[in-house]
């Protein structure tokens, strides 16, 4: 626990670190010659955010600038920070496991991988949707569908981790026909509510958009992360001395709060425009939604290292080997949704041109 308390405060500096170079980065030549941030008035509609009255980057500029708007001040930093520095602190965590480890490229490390790279995944889409979102409606719809793939990978790949590694055995033997099945569906449905909300509603945005975002993803975590909350119950009942349980307890906690300022725009409610470069509740979202994950990895890790005999007794390597693959078929699935919302999308913005 004192381990991944550490790797959190170390992550929250090198995070302060960036946000202190940027006055300097701002100083320099090339940034001088960038657009300068507005004001909410002067984007359209679709990119403006609640109480959040500046820090907006202006739209129909070269890509050039949105990717080197990774260097400048608006109120996307964040955002694009805290996730590019977790997926580098997840990276360089997941090398020098392999690295230092007793860990061997086999069936049995194929979830452990996979659940990696899903976790890479959803934070590489999200760092990208909002750095580069800003370009235009199309450019906005499809780098937010995008995220939602990843959002969705992660879902799936978080649920063969806790399956394979992190599952108690009076758990496993209810639930095993149903979880990735299960697991893999409301995958999908989150992937759909959170593309189709985008794609239907309009600002203001009516309480049913939420809904079609929240209750999909809700039920996926319920599902997911059932096998960690049984054993979590468990182990408090047994008065256990397991590592990884304190990590699995904390990824809750950080989830949960993540939760609320995901659904809740605060603080900037109550201090409009006092939020806009730093402090809103999309960034604290982010913030401790890296912080569950990084939690979470430190657990599947541990769960790895020692509960071997629980993959080799339950599962046999095939069945393994097909339920890995049952990953990518998620991931086609989830992304011809999105593309199919997308063309919808494009559509009805070629109409408008015209």
């Amino acid at each position: 626990m004192t381990t991944a308390i550490l790797e959190c405060i170390s992550t929250l500096s090198i995070s302060a670190q960036q946000l202190r170079r940027f006055p300097k980065l701002l100083e320099s030549g090339l940034l001088k010659k960038m657009p300068s941030t507005v004001k909410d008035s002067d984007v359209p509609k679709l990119f403006r955010e609640p109480y959040i009255q500046s820090g907006y980057r202006p739209t129909d500029q070269d890509w050039k600038y949105y990717f080197l708007s990774l260097f400048q001040k608006h109120n996307e930093s964040v955002n694009v920070w805290t996730h590019l520095l977790v997926a580098l602190a997840v990276l360089l965590r997941f090398r020098a496991f392999v690295e230092n480890e007793d860990f061997s490229w086999n069936t049995l490390s194929i979830p452990l991988v996979l659940y990696v790279l899903a976790s890479l995944t959803y934070l590489t889409c999200s760092m990208l949707a909002h750095l580069l979102q800003s370009k235009s409606e199309l450019a906005h719809y499809t780098f937010y569908f995008m995220d939602y793939v990843g959002v969705s990978t992660y879902q799936y790949g978080s649920a063969l981790a806790h399956y394979y590694y992190s599952s108690h055995q009076a758990w496993y033997d209810i639930l095993w026909p149903y979880f990735l099945p299960g697991a893999a569906l409301l995958g999908w449905l989150s992937c759909v509510g959170c593309c189709y909300a985008k794609y239907r509603y309009r600002r203001p945005y009516p309480v049913e958009r939420k809904v079609c975002q929240v209750v999909p993803s809700g039920l996926a975590y319920i599902l997911d992360i059932s096998p960690v909350v049984h054993r979590i119950i468990v182990c408090s009942m047994e008065d256990c001395s397991d590592r990884a349980i304190w990590f699995h307890f904390l990824q809750i906690i950080f989830f949960v709060i993540s939760s609320y300022f995901f659904s809740c725009p605060v603080p900037e409610k109550f201090f409009p425009g006092g939020c806009d470069i730093i402090g809103h509740g999309h960034q604290i979202f982010h913030l401790f939604l890296g912080l569950c994950t990084l939690c979470q990895l430190e657990a599947v890790l541990l769960d790895y290292q020692a509960r071997h005999e629980h993959f080799t007794t339950r599962y046999s390597p095939t069945l393994a080997l097909y339920s890995c693959l049952s990953f990518f078929l998620h991931i086609i699935c989830t992304a011809l949704t999105a593309f199919y919302l997308r063309q919808k999308i494009k559509k009805k913005l070629t109409k408008k041109d015209f």
